[in-house]
């Protein structure tokens, strides 16, 4: 059997990744919140992760050889526009409270899959290391 981190961690490794990107994106739309005429992003988790863990009913591209398609054009994909709560005289979409609260909860999201692949790696070295003195 081999070990490899998907199958230690589970979908934990595709999702810390994710929830890092997510941040990305949010930061951004708090530093773009005084441009005019910039729409706010997000990344729907959910969609996102489904179609990476295989559960997706999407049919997706799938190639022979990885490094075919570029790993930026795909992220820039699955970026949706926030629908805005405020409107804005300038067309800005960015609501900066929606935009901490989410990147606040982000965090905690990101938090607690990095605790989770941390207590499996503390549960795999006190098994390798329990029957030694």
């Amino acid at each position: 059997m081999s070990l490899t981190p998907d199958n230690l961690f589970g979908i934990h490794t595709q999702a810390l990744d994710l929830w890092r990107r997510r941040s990305e994106v949010l930061a951004n739309n708090l530093a773009n919140v005084d441009t005019p005429d910039y729409l706010a992003r997000d990344i729907d988790f959910r969609k996102v992760l489904s179609s990476a863990s295989g559960q997706s009913k999407d049919l997706t591209l799938d190639t022979p050889t990885t490094g075919q398609i570029d790993p930026a054009a795909q992220s820039a994909q699955q970026l949706a526009y926030r629908n805005p709560t405020q409107p804005s005289m300038d067309g800005n979409s960015v609501d900066e409270q929606t935009e901490q609260a989410n990147f606040a909860a982000n965090g905690v999201h990101y938090q607690a899959s990095l605790a989770f692949i941390t207590a499996q790696i503390h549960m795999l070295r006190t098994a390798i290391t329990e029957g030694q003195s």
